[in-house]
């Protein structure tokens, strides 16, 4: 590998400084944070879309789906904070690799290699119950996403900082540009018109479900870019003072950005714009910032137990999410609760938290145990 980001990360894994406590060393707020972020993904918005119907709730419903098209909830960011943890972690397990000897090829062959089982996994899922005539190729899961984006951001990686730096601007305005030169008939951001919903009716003669596109996972690959940069910040020599300031102005600058942005490039998830990748990271970041406060700064761990079981086994507690387990919980389940009916359409949160409260022992099983799935 290439000078640059995985040099970096290589001599952190070679020679970690003791300049701050948690330096070299496995961060616990990481950890915490990811197993939120599982928490989410795998909760349902908790039922408390079934406050829809009630005027004083009804913003905390609709934080809990997605935006209709433009706009961004608390469910849209979800995801990039999904896809930005990958970003955090890569810099430091390629690292490892180069240290332990392993040349550029054969790292760059493990890329390739996760990439593909990511992209297997990503398609069994879509395809989950489908009879054999209903089987196609499908490349908008989460996983997919973060394979496309994962090989992209391994190759900006060798770039030294500086390069990095250019090439995700020249990828912002190049992916902007690739909506404005081709708007089709019904403009650049439309729902079924866009550059994106062409290419997959034209390369795969379907487009996706939520006017979601392919290409998607080159705004991917900028969050997990941008993951990989903080993972080398929070491993750095700074102090937590010094980290915790750099992640708050960079919040803030992809926050307001974003938002400046956003009369030119309109805020879509579907699409992930380059409005909603900077917006959404600002957001992202501050959440860090505030797990690596509490965590790290002021060492209050106690309560990040029930996290730290889904956030060390992430792929496992996403695919209980994917092949059906949560339904299959919610019905067994409901054969002793009612779903809790007697509660009117509110019944929908506890009926949940139950759910979530199976999925949780069953990691917490496998975490007693010792047993994380990786790739």
């Amino acid at each position: 590998m290439a000078a640059g980001t995985i040099q970096q990360a290589t001599a952190a894994v070679q020679a970690p400084s003791a300049a701050e406590p948690g330096q070299g060393a496995r961060l616990v707020s990481l950890d915490a944070y990811r197993g939120f972020i599982m928490l989410m993904l795998v909760s349902g918005g908790f039922g408390l879309g079934s406050l829809q119907a009630y005027p004083g709730w009804s913003w905390l419903a609709e934080q809990v789906e997605h935006a209709a098209w433009e706009g961004c909830t608390f469910w849209d960011l979800i995801q990039p904070a999904f896809t930005f943890m990958v970003g955090m972690a890569m810099p430091f397990s390629l690292g490892r690799r180069i240290a332990a000897g392993a040349s550029s090829f054969q790292v760059m062959r493990h890329v390739a290699w996760r990439a593909l089982i990511l992209i297997l996994l990503s398609n069994i899922y879509s395809n989950w119950g489908a009879k054999p005539g209903q089987l196609r190729l499908q490349f908008i899961n989460v996983l997919c996403q973060i394979a496309f984006g994962y090989v992209l951001c391994a190759l900006l990686l060798r770039l030294p900082w500086r390069g990095q730096v250019a090439a995700a601007v020249a990828i912002l305005a190049g992916y902007w540009g690739l909506f404005v030169v081709f708007p089709g008939p019904q403009g650049p951001w439309s729902q079924t018109g866009n550059i994106g919903a062409v290419l997959d009716l034209w390369a795969l003669g379907y487009n996706y479900s939520g006017y979601y596109t392919t290409i998607n996972f080159i705004g991917n690959a900028l969050t997990i870019l941008f993951g990989c940069w903080a993972g080398l910040l929070l491993q750095s020599g700074r102090s937590h003072a010094s980290r915790l300031k750099v992640l708050g102005g960079c919040a803030a600058a992809c926050l307001a950005l974003g938002l400046a942005l956003q009369p030119l490039i309109p805020m879509v998830k579907r699409l992930w714009t380059g409005s909603f990748l900077l917006f959404s990271t600002g957001w992202v970041l501050l959440m860090l910032m505030a797990f690596y406060w509490v965590i790290e700064v002021k060492q209050v761990k106690r309560w990040t137990m029930p996290f730290l079981v889904l956030g060390m086994n992430s792929i496992f507690v996403y695919s209980l999410g994917q092949i059906g387990i949560s339904g299959w919980l919610n019905r067994g389940l409901a054969s002793f609760t009612g779903n809790f009916g007697f509660l009117g359409e509110p019944g929908a949160i506890p009926q949940r938290v139950c759910v979530l409260a199976g999925l949780w022992y069953l990691c917490y099983w496998l975490y007693q145990r010792r047993i994380f799935l990786k790739i």
